[in-house]
């Protein structure tokens, strides 16, 4: 019997293929377009709504609820994070409501948990069209390229110096090279002298608003305001000092003009 021939697989007609290559530059705008629109609107939503009240009772909630609002208080920050909702507070409200060592654990986890999830989210909805730009350009793409391989420096250099701000740069490093765990390593690190200055700041005052009320801080003797003072003083000095470097190591790389 003979054997069967082989059906030939239909190929795609040329005039397919061709609408198949121009339709996927044109998906891949559609999203980066959106990822834009997206921002546009968070960003207005936080200028023109409460936020900032919303996030200061919210605070005061969490302080109440022990080590259950520690864990609520770090996915409320990250989720605000990605929303561009201002970290500041909640992270002047971490030192209020838990104290300065379980206040940084906790905005540090949030806002490393949130800069990773923006990240995520431009990373999968507009890279691709950031990578077929660097295709057709070739300076984009050497440009693309040294981000990439280099990122991580950067970013912990930018997250020392904060010369973006925090919530929108989260989004724009998912649009370049760089790796997602150097990104959030180089993230947490660099974010780490940010975050226990306004956590002290807020320690500072839940114990400065404890004292004119006549509470327990009122029990405490010079030594410990002193100690306080100069503990504070000395954090924001190594804060500017510790900014001041990274922005030289920025100049010096041409980065920062």
């Amino acid at each position: 019997m003979p054997a069967r021939e082989a059906r030939a697989l239909p190929r795609p007609h040329a005039d397919e293929m061709t609408t198949s290559n121009k339709d996927a530059p044109k998906s891949a705008l559609s999203r980066l377009i959106a990822l834009i629109a997206i921002v546009i609107a968070l960003f207005l939503a936080m200028r023109f709504l409460p936020v900032q009240q919303w996030l200061r009772n919210f605070n005061d909630w969490v302080g109440q609820m022990g080590v259950a609002g520690i864990f609520i208080f770090i996915g409320v920050y990250a989720i605000a994070a990605v929303l561009l909702a201002p970290g500041s507070i909640l992270t002047i409200g971490a030192g209020f409501a838990f104290g300065l060592w379980k206040g940084f654990l906790a905005a540090s986890a949030g806002a490393t948990l949130g800069a990773s999830l923006a990240f995520l989210v431009a990373r999968f909805i507009a890279r691709d069209k950031i990578e077929a730009i660097a295709k057709g350009n070739e300076k984009f793409r050497n440009i693309d390229n040294v981000i990439g391989k280099h990122g991580a420096k950067l970013v912990f250099l930018l997250r020392l110096s904060p010369v973006i701000p925090f919530n929108l740069s989260n989004y724009f490093y998912g649009l370049t090279g760089v790796k997602f765990w150097p990104y959030v390593l180089a993230s947490w690190i660099g974010m780490m002298p940010g975050t226990f200055l306004y956590v002290y700041i807020g320690t500072a005052g839940k114990a400065a608003v404890s004292a004119a009320a006549g509470g327990e801080a009122m029990k405490h003797g010079w030594q410990y305001w002193t100690f306080l003072g100069v503990g504070l003083a000395a954090t924001i000095i190594v804060t500017i000092w510790v900014t001041k470097i990274a922005r030289n190591a920025l100049q010096e790389k041409g980065d920062v003009k």
